[in-house]
Parts: structure tokens; C-alpha cells; sequence
């Protein structure tokens, strides 16, 4: 009888384990089968945390919806969406930075948004700046909807500006150079004109841009930081500490940039958007009036302003979501002007939607204007996704020659040998399709 018992539960246990595995998956397709779709969203860093505050209007608008946003510091970001890309555990939608997307290209993480596009009322190529979108496009596809931009442009002491002669900002390279001189020749030893911190690409690369350097070879197989172009600029860039304009500090030789900009350790300095809420904050009330930004000073030949970089975040849809309309609702929603203003006020983030800049919290700014008539001049870095490895090299080479280690021309040798070498992957890829018939 007891043998009895105890195999009478036995099987009580062996049917009660599929039994409860019915109900959860019953359980599970009650929640998915109520109409509800719900897309995952990641945000990175502060955009992370206050895109959520977004969410209740789209909610309203779309009852049938629900978005969860995921917040991922931008410090792990790159490889917590690589992992999830090979775990196929992406999101349906994440902010991405655009110089990432060839990357998530390249191995086919990305959603073609061409088609969702070209359907869309909502969006609207014409409805960005041009630099900008021409970051979220490879070729003839677009893999991107610009978010939120970022540029680099100069921010300057206007009194110091005044004192040397120069109401206004310069507008040339002649005239930049001019003001620096003059500051340099102000009789204030502790006081250099512009800061350029020597372990960032972005100042040099900007030049190049601004000379029409390609700084790759048209296919990006190989390094072109030998052409003439690219070495007008870095001439012009290295010149500028050869000639004392420039200290040779690193950032992490600076000890406090607010506090040194309000001493008049340095006139100028070239950075971003961000740094108009963080000056606003950091400086005393007594800098008020004597400070401002303006666009990149052009060189010989070209318009005012010169080029800068095309940058910011987009918002990405990966291959894999099994919610894609969903998904594009989301992403045309948050592209929409009166969202961008509303996220501008949330962050201080500038808005890629063009329209948006005619809100009076962005059209009264005399500090976000100059931004404005920089985005109109904007160039992408080249669209490969080895880009960040070879920028690290533009700077770690330039550190080099301002530091006296070698001279342009080996430098500029050097420079297109280490391109070159990140670049072997890539023509061994391209050359394959090219076997294969695929390209």
C-alpha cells in the first residue's frame, strides 16, 4: 500500500510540472495576447533617465502601446549593445551615437529605416540639418533618425576679444590668428589665447573637414592623412602651439576649465553644446556679459562659418524586433518638434529637428544661435566603423609632433600606416564580396 502511495505521487508530480508549465505559457499569452505591444527602448546616460518623463503623452496618443526605457551609462553603452546584438537581446529602439552606426551596420544589428521613411508624414529628410542626416545614411539607406545634435564651435571671452581690437569674433583664419597674437603680445604672461587640449581629435579633424580633407580614401580601405588638405590643416593646427597660442596640456593637465576661462588663463576654447549650461552654471555672476560662442572661423577660400563636426545621437531600430511599427511610431514620435523642444528643456540636449529651433527657449538664445548657424555647416567623419580607432590616432600622432617626438612628415607617414593596418579587416571584407559577385 505504501509503495502504492508513493508512486501515485510520483506521478502526481511528473503531471503537476507540465500542468503549471500550461498555465505560465496560458498565463504569458494572456499578457501578450491583450493588445498590448510593448517596445523596450534604451537611453543612454542622462537621456536615458529623462526620456521616460516623454512617455505619457505617447501612452495617451497610442492606449495599444507601452514603452519601457532602459538606461544604460554611456560608459558601458558600446559594448552592452554589442553583447546584446551577439545574446540576440537587443532593444526594439536605442539612442545610438552616429559615428557608432557604421559599426552596428557592419554587422547587421541595424534596421533599414528607408522604407518607414519614405512612407512616413512625420519625417522628412528636409526636416534636418543636412550634415546631420548624412551621418545616419550608408550609402543610399538611412539606419538612423537624428535625435538630438552635436558640434563643436568656439566659445570665447568677449572682453579680452575687445581689449586686443576684436568686437566681434573672427570670421578667418587670418583673423583668428591675428587675435591670438595679439592676446599672446597683451602683456598677461599666465594668458594664452585658446585652449587645445592635446589628447582630442576633434580639433584637428575639424580643420581637415574645413579644407575638404577626406582623411580616407574614397572606398575607406585606406588612410589619405598624407593629401595636401589633411596637411594645410595640421600644419595650421600644429602652428598653433609652435607659436605659443596654445599651451601643450592634456585635459587631464587642466585643472579646472570654468575657473581658468573665468581667471583669462585662455581666451577661447573649441567644445560643445553641453558646455553652454555648464559655463551658465560654473561662472560667477561677475562673467555676466563677457563671454559668448560663435562659429568656426573659415580658412582661406572658403565661406563663413568653416565646417565643423556633425555629431549627436540618433535613435536606431535593430534588425531583430519583432515590433517594428510599433517601434517607428516611437521613433517618429520623439523626432517630433514639439517632443525635441520639450527634451531640449529636459537636457539642455539641442534639437536635430529644425522646426523645434524656432521655439523661444532656443530661437532667444544669443548662445544657441551661433550653434544654429554652425549645424548649417557640419561634415560627418568617415562612415567606417573602425572611425574611433583611427581619431584616437590623429591625436595620439598630433600629441607627438607638438611634443617634439617627430616631425609632420613622419608623422603624417606614420599616420596613414596605422590607418592603414586598422583598416585591413575592411579591405579583406570588401575584397571578398568583390570575389563573391556581392559588390
Amino acid at each position: 500500500r505504501r509503495v502504492h502511495r508513493r508512486l501515485a505521487g510520483e506521478r502526481s508530480v511528473r503531471l503537476s510540472v507540465p500542468f503549471l508549465g500550461v498555465l505560465l505559457l496560458l498565463s504569458c499569452n494572456g499578457a501578450r495576447d491583450d493588445g498590448i505591444e510593448r517596445v523596450v527602448m534604451w537611453g543612454l546616460g542622462r537621456e536615458g533617465q529623462v526620456v521616460a518623463e516623454l512617455m505619457p503623452e505617447f501612452h495617451r496618443r497610442y492606449p495599444k502601446i507601452r514603452v519601457s526605457v532602459q538606461q544604460i551609462p554611456w560608459t558601458a553603452a558600446h559594448e552592452k549593445l554589442l553583447t546584446a546584438h551577439v545574446g540576440e537581446a537587443t532593444p526594439d529602439v536605442a539612442q545610438l551615437g552616429n559615428t557608432w552606426i557604421p559599426e552596428f551596420v557592419t554587422i547587421r544589428a541595424l534596421e533599414n529605416l528607408t522604407p518607414f521613411v519614405k512612407q512616413s508624414e512625420a519625417i522628412t529628410p528636409e526636416d534636418f540639418f543636412e550634415g546631420i542626416w548624412a551621418t545616419n545614411t550608408i550609402g543610399d539607406d538611412v539606419y538612423g533618425v537624428p535625435w538630438y545634435v552635436d558640434t563643436r564651435l568656439l566659445f570665447y571671452r568677449t572682453d579680452i576679444l575687445a581689449s586686443v581690437g576684436f568686437s566681434r569674433p573672427p570670421e578667418t583664419w587670418d583673423q583668428w590668428t591675428e587675435a591670438m597674437r595679439r592676446i599672446g603680445e597683451s602683456g598677461e604672461s599666465h594668458r594664452f589665447p585658446i585652449l587645445l587640449p592635446t589628447n582630442e581629435w576633434a580639433q584637428p579633424v575639424l580643420l581637415a573637414l574645413q579644407q575638404n580633407a577626406t582623411l580616407l580614401t574614397e572606398d575607406g580601405s585606406h588612410g589619405a592623412f598624407r593629401s595636401p588638405e589633411f596637411r594645410r590643416a595640421f600644419e595650421f593646427y600644429i602652428s598653433l602651439f609652435r607659436d605659443g597660442h596654445a599651451p601643450a596640456l592634456s585635459n587631464a593637465q587642466v585643472a579646472n576649465v570654468y575657473q581658468q576661462f573665468e581667471a583669462g588663463d585662455f581666451a577661447m576654447y573649441i567644445t560643445g553644446p553641453w558646455n553652454i549650461g555648464e559655463f551658465r552654471r560654473r561662472l560667477g555672476p561677475s562673467m555676466e556679459g563677457k563671454w559668448s560662442t560663435a562659429p568656426m572661423p573659415a580658412p582661406p577660400g572658403e565661406s563663413y562659418p568653416g565646417t565643423s563636426l556633425a555629431g549627436g545621437a540618433s535613435l536606431v531600430m535593430f534588425s531583430r524586433s519583432e515590433r517594428k511599427e510599433a517601434a517607428w511610431k516611437l521613433i517618429e514620435y520623439l523626432s517630433e518638434p514639439a517632443q525635441q523642444i520639450r527634451f531640449y528643456e529636459l537636457t539642455g540636449s539641442l534639437p536635430a529637428n529644425e522646426d523645434a529651433w524656432n521655439a523661444p527657449a532656443l530661437a532667444g538664445d544669443p548662445l544657441a544661435a551661433a550653434f544654429r548657424l554652425q549645424l548649417e555647416n557640419v561634415s560627418p567623419t568617415p562612415k567606417v566603423a573602425e572611425w574611433e580607432r583611427i581619431a584616437t590616432a590623429v591625436w595620439e600622432t598630433a600629441e607627438s609632433v607638438i611634443r617634439g617626438g617627430q616631425t609632420i612628415d613622419a608623422a603624417l607617414e606614420r599616420l596613414d600606416a596605422t590607418a592603414d593596418r586598422i583598416l585591413e579587416k575592411r579591405r579583406w571584407v570588401v575584397q571578398r564580396k568583390v570575389e563573391r559577385g556581392d559588390g
